[in-house]
């Protein structure tokens, strides 16, 4: 993809073995959008039910859930699972080019996964659905020239840029959940130079993943007119991730996960209609249909903001009762992880 880095991050993963047979994959993530040396100037803080941080919601909760998790589990002398996997992520937000196969391999091998991404404030919810992401990204070469006394023999990349994105602003379709918006662009290099090159990104999301072919093959399509007829125009359609999609399972552990935080009081908010972003839940379920469920971490709020994100302390200990409770019953099948 077109940032992807030439060292990607790393993964961290433990095992623990139990006596039991059943499996368990809990997932969360390590990198974050917020660039070095920022936390000096924000640090933690805490201010009421909130604690506030760069990445506290996205996703350092999701880490501290499964230590404190599987901690836990270890100080009540729990071993009745089989294996419990921990996967920590290192590079999530760029839709994981080096882990999202290896999370597809995991997957199928677990009977059940757990994806510790913060819940919302607004919803005290799990995810059983979330949206697929792709993105377009289009290159123009055209030709540079002098803009004042040469502007013909140019060649403008500017405005085929200009013309490609309204050929191709009205692909989304709300009835089935295709969303394509242009978000970013650049172009040329000088203000007095016919510019060269130009760029553009779109952001596509997608409720099935067979939608990502219906918006290709129109991307494809449409610049086969052009308003600079010998300037070059290059499409690239990337499938970042694919949908995370509800399944007879996945809905079945997540109403027997909503009578265990009725224990607590608390209503615990069946997502199955996507929300926004896209999950590495989604690598995780591709190869199997066992049990995924995303938004498994405490109450936030604030992501990817520098001055908002927070996480409710109220919601650490409902949700790691929650997290531990399903794992130990899945472990003693008063649960089924398969249909």
């Amino acid at each position: 993809m077109h940032d992807t880095p030439a060292k990607a991050g790393r993964l961290v993963q433990a095992e623990f073995k139990g006596a039991g047979t059943k499996k368990v994959l809990l997932i969360a993530h390590m990198d974050t959008v917020y660039l070095k040396r920022m936390l000096a100037k924000q640090p933690f803080r805490l201010y009421g039910d909130r604690a506030y941080g760069l990445s506290i919601s996205d996703d350092n909760q999701g880490i501290a859930l499964i230590l404190h998790t599987i901690d836990s589990l270890n100080k009540l002398k729990f071993n009745e699972y089989g294996k419990i996997t921990g996967l920590m992520n290192g590079d999530e937000e760029i839709s994981p080019p080096a882990a999202r196969a290896y999370l597809s391999k995991l997957g199928a091998e677990h009977d059940v996964t757990f994806s510790c991404e913060a819940s919302q404030v607004k919803s005290d919810r799990i995810a059983l659905t979330t949206a697929g992401v792709g993105a377009v990204n289009l290159n123009i070469i055209g030709k540079a020239s002098h803009a004042g006394s040469a502007p013909e023999l140019g060649r403008n990349a500017l405005d085929d840029l200009s013309f490609q994105i309204q050929q191709m602003r009205d692909l989304s379709d709300p009835k089935v959940g295709i969303k394509m918006n242009w978000t970013f662009a650049t172009a040329g290099t000088n203000r007095n130079v016919i510019p060269s090159v130009a760029f553009a990104t779109a952001d596509v999301r997608v409720m099935k993943k067979e939608d990502f072919d219906v918006v290709e093959s129109k991307v494809r399509e449409r610049p086969q007119s052009q308003q600079i007829p010998d300037a070059k125009v290059d499409i690239v359609f990337e499938r970042r991730r694919p949908p995370l999609v509800t399944s007879p399972q996945a809905l079945q552990m997540s109403e027997y996960a909503k009578k265990i935080y009725a224990e607590l009081g608390r209503d615990l908010v069946l997502g199955t209609i996507a929300a926004g972003g896209g999950t590495d839940a989604a690598f995780a379920a591709l190869n199997t249909q066992n049990p995924v469920i995303e938004s498994m971490g405490v109450q936030g709020f604030g992501a990817h903001s520098n001055d908002d994100e927070y996480i409710l302390v109220s919601s650490i200990t409902p949700r790691m009762y929650l997290l531990s409770r399903l794992i130990m019953n899945i472990s003693q099948g008063k649960v089924q992880s398969k249909q």
